[in-house]
């Protein structure tokens, strides 16, 4: 069985539309997807909807923006209720936060290259804005060549450009998920080539305590030394190991299917999640 655990739409920061991720889905060869937009349940309808005609299962998710100590930590929540107020509310804060810190950066950046805050709206469907849009609208104008060198430029988190914004501590975000009945999963933790600081072990075990389920080791941004480390962090926590693709459509040069969740992770993640995996 082909697991892909973590994708995106053009919900939040990918390029395809949820009916569109399903039909690539199905065209790479994937038995299972997950829809893990950031912060967001939106593109869940959609992306069901699509199930029956690709014969791709769906497994709904989230990314949940979180930080440690001033370090950012992505937590992945699958099969949770949608409706539980408590992880709503924090999920329309943390959006709410990054549309802010966007303008923020949008205008220190204006400063220096041809974008607007209405360059950047243009690159999305008015959900989740962030910084992937707003490197979009730098790519647009010119500027750069494509994300990755936007990342590297002004958007980098050591930019002069950048802006901070409220995000989850990862410990409250666990116990959130848990109570809403989803089951969470630590998203790429050991990505120390995306950013220099990483959450230190001491987090992870505290999140497990918590509820934390497992690793995603395999991911595109970790190198093999990255992967070593989660793989041994996992191994000393009891917690599982995932990966995924991390796809975001054009919008980055990950692939459906390179990394895959193994099925007896998968297997734990249905029998205590609250909601079902939607299958053809």
């Amino acid at each position: 069985m082909r697991i892909d655990p973590h994708t995106h739409s053009s919900c939040s920061d990918g390029t395809d539309a949820p009916a569109e991720l399903m039909r690539a889905a199905a065209q790479a060869g994937l038995d299972v997807v997950g829809l893990t937009d950031h912060d967001t349940t939106i593109g869940w309808e959609e992306a069901a909807a699509a199930v029956p005609s690709t014969g791709v299962t769906l497994l709904r998710g989230t990314e949940i923006s979180c930080a440690a100590g001033g370090v950012t930590l992505h937590l992945l929540a699958y099969l949770f209720d949608p409706e539980d107020e408590a992880l709503a509310e924090a999920f329309a804060h943390a959006r709410d936060s990054r549309g802010t810190r966007a303008q923020r950066m949008v205008e220190r950046i204006a400063v220096d290259y041809p974008i607007t805050w209405e360059d950047v709206l243009a690159q999305s469907v008015g959900h989740a804005i962030g910084r992937p849009h707003i490197a979009d609208a730098l790519v647009a104008a010119g500027s750069f060549e494509n994300r990755d060198a936007a990342f590297a430029g002004p958007l980098a988190v050591s930019s002069p450009y950048y802006a901070h914004y409220w995000a989850l501590d990862p410990v409250e975000a666990c116990a959130l998920v848990r109570a809403a009945g989803g089951v969470p999963v630590a998203a790429h933790p050991r990505a120390s080539q995306r950013q220099r600081r990483l959450v230190p072990d001491e987090t992870f075990a505290a999140m497990a305590e918590a509820g934390l389920a497992a690793l995603e080791v395999d991911h595109r941004d970790h190198g093999p030394a990255d992967r070593r480390a989660a793989r041994d962090l996992a191994d000393r926590l009891g917690l599982g190991v995932s990966g995924s693709s991390d796809y975001h459509g054009a919008g980055k040069p990950n692939r459906l299917g390179e990394n895959l969740m193994p099925p007896d992770l998968l297997e734990r993640i249905v029998d205590e999640g609250a909601l079902p995996l939607v299958t053809p």
